[in-house]
């Protein structure tokens, strides 16, 4: 996944991860009842980004977090503080 942005100072660029259309069961879950996942992978870093890489699996503050969309692809800007944690 190529990024064309290159996100200032200490703010990171994640795809957001996509929150889960069925059980483990494999029963459909609507829209209106998925959760929110609060779980995203970096795909671009600030230069004065020190803890995370591209790559980097995380979870980030819902609040912290800003949207958008590009080429259809739903992204977050986060600031470095704003992650609370890496997913290994």
């Amino acid at each position: 996944m190529s990024v064309q942005l290159e996100p200032s100072a200490d703010y990171v660029v994640a795809a957001k991860d996509k929150p889960a259309a069925t059980t483990k069961s494999g029963f459909y879950i609507p829209e209106s009842a998925q959760e929110k996942p609060q779980a995203a992978t970096i795909v671009a870093v600030g230069k004065n980004v020190k803890s995370y890489k591209p790559g980097d699996k995380i979870l980030y503050k819902s609040y912290g977090a800003n949207e958008f969309k590009l080429d259809g692809e739903e992204y977050l800007i986060v600031k470095e503080e704003d992650i609370l944690a890496r997913i290994k």
